[in-house]
């Protein structure tokens, strides 16, 4: 596998820990006395996910440019 589509795998595997993390935060704040560095949990997949998405974004561009 080339490095684009590792890239793509993993931003495929964050978004669905990215999901899971945000359900078990809304499920923990709901608790009668939540934990309050619980809502901080799902901020490392989501800025994983900005940068791959990122990346992922700029990809036809420098497909362009290469091809130039």
């Amino acid at each position: 596998m080339n490095a684009n589509k590792w890239i793509r795998q993993i931003h495929r595997w964050l978004a669905i820990a990215f999901t899971v993390t945000v359900i078990v935060t809304f499920v923990a704040l709901a608790q009668e006395d939540p934990i309050e560095w619980v809502s901080y949990v799902p901020l490392l997949p989501l800025f994983l996910l900005l940068f791959t998405g990122l990346y992922l974004f700029a990809l036809p561009w420098t497909a362009k440019l290469r091809k130039r």
